[in-house]
């Protein structure tokens, strides 16, 4: 017995979940200032622009959560919980890409060019949660390929 409905794809679901809940952080950031950026390893930055109340985090933050909320409606879509939507193979194909490439590059950039204290770490575990993103999607991606 499992945790979703007969007819959704398991993994799909958890892709967009996992994207709603990662636009709820940005949304949260924004919400909730700069000790949420700061938190989330956004950099010092944005964490200022959010204090002196400079709109621009706010609208960067809500552009990424507006992204991952698109992506979570895809993953969604495509495993059945929610109606379909166009172009879903090549958006999903595009999203896991983009997932598993910022997971990736994340991981160089930790390696080869973030030296400072709070930046490695934000890297290191950003890159972690994007290959974990990337993957569950691809894994579900391959379970409906034919479907889509």
């Amino acid at each position: 017995m499992g945790f979703t409905p007969p007819g959704v794809q398991p993994m799909l679901a958890l892709g967009g979940g996992l994207s709603a809940i990662a636009a709820l952080a940005h949304i949260g950031c924004i919400v909730f200032g700069a000790s949420w950026y700061r938190f989330f390893g956004a950099g010092e930055r944005m964490a200022r622009m959010a204090e002196t109340g400079d709109p621009t985090a706010a609208f960067i933050t809500a552009g990424i959560a507006a992204v991952l909320m698109l992506w979570a409606a895809y993953a969604l879509s495509a495993a059945g919980a929610l109606p379909r939507m166009p172009w879903s193979k090549l958006a999903l194909s595009a999203i896991t890409g983009i997932y598993l490439l910022r997971g990736l590059a994340g991981i160089g950039v930790a390696l080869f060019v973030a030296d400072t204290e709070q930046g490695t770490p934000f890297w290191w575990w950003s890159s972690a949660i994007c290959l974990a993103f990337g993957t569950v999607h691809a894994w579900g991606l391959s379970r409906i390929w034919d479907r889509l």
